[in-house]
């Protein structure tokens, strides 16, 4: 394999700075984790609660280096098919009719059914493609959702960057994809997979840096309202609810409130918009009980920095 091409990022500061020009607000632990999945061209596992920013690391990643996205969203079930390749079978069916049709029954010509003309890229093949100018971002979104199975078979892809593939052989990249790897945890990802990846638990923001994101994410957002939004999350975060707010679900709830012309947390409307930031019943029920006047009064009692 080519020497690996080094981002033109000399130090963690460097990643840091610009992860908060795009937005991200990234403390120096995870700014660490990620220089270092850079410098070493290693693949990096960032685990933790849905909602907290995981995803958005891999987007971030592609617009600091300037370069493509190839998104590979996991699910039960996945396979080969879906995310390493598949053989146009119609274009195939249609080139052995021309075939037949002009007497071509060469074994050379028949070899030609199982080229790359006839071979459709998914996003794991398109990530090591050699023929790639820049290396990519390679997400692979969600990996706690598929199958043991095919997490086995990522391991091949992530110790070498290569995939074999019967009919051809194997495909290596000219320079390894720059690798984020998220996971819920709904299910343990296994300990081979972890040994090729360097890892990241990402948690819930503190208070603090959650006003730092809306502030980033939304400029111009009354700061009134977002400290007291903020405000209002972290007890939220505190209770025994079934399914906590994310930093997502706390951006969407700030912007349902702003598309109501709210410049601060009032009752009405924070009832009528709970259903942006919480979603499951039996956590709106509880929210929206007896205690909702406390925590707003709570909430609004403490804007000033």
């Amino acid at each position: 394999m080519e020497q690996a091409q080094t981002p033109n990022f000399a130090g963690i500061e460097d990643v840091q700075r610009a992860m908060y020009i795009n937005s991200y607000i990234a403390d120096r632990n995870l700014a660490t984790a990620v220089f270092l999945a850079l410098k070493r061209r290693k693949p990096l596992l960032l685990e933790g609660e849905p909602g907290v920013g995981k995803t958005e690391i891999a987007k971030v990643l592609s617009t600091m280096l300037n370069t493509r996205l190839i998104r590979l969203q996991c699910y039960e079930g996945i396979d080969v098919s879906t995310a390493v390749y598949e053989w146009n079978y119609t274009r195939q069916m249609l080139h052995i009719r021309l075939m037949e049709s002009g007497g071509a029954q060469r074994q050379e010509e028949l070899q030609e059914l199982f080229g790359p003309d006839f071979l459709m890229q998914r996003p794991l093949l398109q990530a090591i493609d050699p023929s790639n100018e820049r290396a990519p971002v390679l997400l692979i979104d969600e990996l706690d959702r598929s199958d043991e199975e095919f997490e086995a078979y990522l391991l091949e892809l992530l110790s070498d960057f290569q995939i074999t593939i019967p009919e051809i052989g194997t495909i290596q990249a000219k320079e390894p994809p720059f690798v984020i790897i998220t996971s819920n945890r709904t299910r343990e990802i296994h300990d081979a997979l972890r040994r090729r990846c360097l890892y990241y638990w990402i948690d819930y923001p503190t208070l603090e840096k959650e006003y730092e994101i809306i502030l980033a994410r939304m400029p111009g957002v009354p700061e009134r309202l977002a400290r007291q939004v903020c405000n209002f999350v972290s007890e939220l975060r505190s209770m025994d609810l079934y399914k906590a707010p994310g930093v997502a679900e706390t951006l969407d709830w700030i912007a349902s409130l702003l598309a109501l012309d709210q410049v601060e947390l009032v009752e009405g409307s924070v009832r009528e918009t709970l259903g942006a930031l919480l979603k499951y019943q039996d956590d709106v029920l509880k929210v929206g009980g007896n205690e909702m006047h406390k925590m707003l009064q709570k909430a609004r009692g403490t804007t000033t920095r």
